[in-house]
């Protein structure tokens, strides 16, 4: 039975009981000393009366939703270049972000508080491999775009990685077992996401996920500004010169990192945030959509976009509302710092979802149905507070597909067969034939490694051999770099290997300088070998 001199029992008692929540005590009396620690640690955590209100304002089916009847298309996006004028200015854009990487003034911020569990995956989902040939992983593609950005520049930009309290250990010993993928581990920085509870979406109840654990789950990808300004980053990027922080999402194998003519294009019109879009498919495909609103611009999440809006048409049948948002931006650092300095609070948007909790008779329940709701803050948020904002469009095939489901869109599948895509695009360039389906679309799986080029125009400059492709084909390069005759030795020995593994042998041919087409793993272990 509980006593009513536990002093601890009695704080905690006094946090929860105004609020309707003493429930979160109810197995205090069986719980070890460790235990009762950690509970008050979780409890001690949350603003109890902050979620109170946030339930009691988004406890209807429909939550409080915004005035939308004045929202329009964006007045003003920066387009995909076409005429002459276009494409030069362009230029001047590449010119003007390969300037600005050149002078140390660029940041990466990769958000990877993901888990992979709807993939069927036990890990973060930026361990997920995912390369179509080499099974690379998400992190090590990205890893591996910073470190080709690092080495064409003369640079080493820093790479800060949001992860959150569940998987930070995780993902730190990842990168650390693949010795940060060539990266500087000096460059690179860890920092946690804050979390948040989860609650009874019909009563506001904290939910348990075990008898001395609240229910907790990432505050969304906006908690990257607070953490940021908390943990004394801004700071620290702000004493190493940063100007300029590109984000992205770790989920999208294709995104061009630390884009130079994104970053041109940003710094040219003088912008404090940049954002880049895609124009949508379907109404019903989920992407925050750029909009005017209030005569700003802004994102409406998909989830809170009332249907009449979204199926909208033109009077050439497109959609009206059009602009996906693909969550890659440019920030200015001093806009962050503006935000942190202003106390800016990002609103918190609701979501229904399931969530297992422990029964009032102690048991696990695993919902069917989505019974809780739980809280995020985005980023994209921060757009109305930008004295200026860009909106640049891109072309999807370039540039997005991310990794969100197990099976249909945005899977494995269509991930690969998207990579693969590209990079048979690249090869055309090259005039090397690749064979392809009846819709067009690559007919094998094919992976060129950032570490060989990371645009078709490096590729056109460092590819000497000539095809055609007909097999599964990688393209790759290490580092240190090793001859030629060496590293078409190991894709030798290794073609046997992935023949026996899979079936089919990758192509192996020689190509310019330090790349050969081969299978990934062996090479990688042969690479090590010749640097040592």
């Amino acid at each position: 039975m509980i006593q009513a001199n536990d002093a601890s029992f009695q704080n905690l008692h006094s946090r929860l009981a105004p609020w309707g929540q003493e429930h979160v005590l109810r197995w205090w009396d069986v719980l070890t000393p460790c235990e009762r620690e950690q509970l008050a640690r979780d409890v001690e955590n949350i603003d109890v009366s902050d979620i109170v209100d946030l339930f009691r304002h988004n406890a209807t089916d429909g939550g409080c939703p915004r005035d939308l009847s004045d929202v329009t298309p964006p007045s003003s996006v920066s387009p995909l270049p076409a005429s002459s004028s276009e494409r030069r200015r362009e230029e001047e854009a590449v010119a003007r972000g390969r300037d600005a990487i050149r002078a140390g003034l660029v940041a990466v911020v990769m958000v990877a508080g993901g888990q992979g569990s709807r993939l069927g995956h036990d890990g973060p989902k930026g361990t997920y491999p995912i390369g179509p040939v080499s099974a690379k992983s998400l992190f090590q593609i990205h890893a591996e775009k910073v470190l080709a950005t690092n080495r064409r520049y003369g640079v080493a930009m820093p790479l800060y990685v949001m992860t959150n309290p569940d998987n930070h250990r995780t993902i730190r010993r990842f990168f650390a077992k693949n010795e940060y993928f060539g990266l500087d581990p000096r460059r690179v920085v860890f920092f946690q996401q804050g979390m948040l509870p989860a609650v009874d979406r019909r009563a506001g109840k904290l939910l348990l996920a075990e008898r001395h654990r609240v229910a907790m789950s990432p505050n969304g990808h906006g908690g990257v500004l607070r953490v940021l300004a908390n943990g004394g980053h801004l700071r620290d990027l702000d004493r190493q010169g940063i100007r300029y922080l590109f984000y992205f999402q770790v989920d999208n194998p294709l995104v061009k990192i630390a884009d130079p003519a994104f970053l041109g294009r940003h710094i040219g019109s003088g912008a404090e945030m940049s954002l880049k879009v895609v124009r949508k498919r379907a109404p019903e495909e989920k992407l925050g959509l750029v909009v005017e609103l209030d005569g700003r611009p802004q994102i409406i999440e998909y989830s809170d976009l009332p249907d009449d809006l979204a199926r909208r048409r033109n009077a050439d049948g497109g959609l009206e509302l059009w602009a996906g948002s693909i969550a890659v931006h440019v920030f200015d650092l001093s806009f962050l710092k503006r935000l942190a300095a202003n106390g800016t609070v990002l609103p918190y948007h609701r979501a229904v979802k399931t969530v297992p909790y422990l029964g009032e008779d102690g048991r696990r329940v695993s919902p069917a149905e989505p019974n809780a709701m739980k809280f995020e803050t985005f980023l994209f948020d921060a757009l109305p507070e930008a004295h200026k904002a860009l909106v640049v469009e891109t072309r999807r095939e370039d540039e997005f597909e991310p990794l969100k489901n197990a099976s249909g869109e945005n899977s494995p599948t269509t991930v690969r067969q998207a990579m693969s895509n590209l990079f048979a695009s690249w090869l055309a360039q090259r005039g090397i034939e690749v064979a392809r389906r009846a819709d067009g679309a690559g007919a094998i799986p094919l992976e060129i490694s950032p570490l060989l080029a990371l645009d078709p125009d490096e590729l056109v400059v460092r590819l000497s051999w000539s095809g055609p492709v007909t097999e599964p084909l990688l393209l790759d390069a290490r580092y240190p770099y090793v001859s030629v005759e060496d590293a078409v030795l190991a894709g030798e020995n290794n073609r046997r290997a992935a023949h026996s593994a899979h079936g089919r042998m990758p192509v192996t041919s020689h190509v310019e300088n330090d790349a050969v087409l081969h299978p990934e793993p062996a090479l990688s272990d042969r690479s090590r070998e010749l640097s040592t």
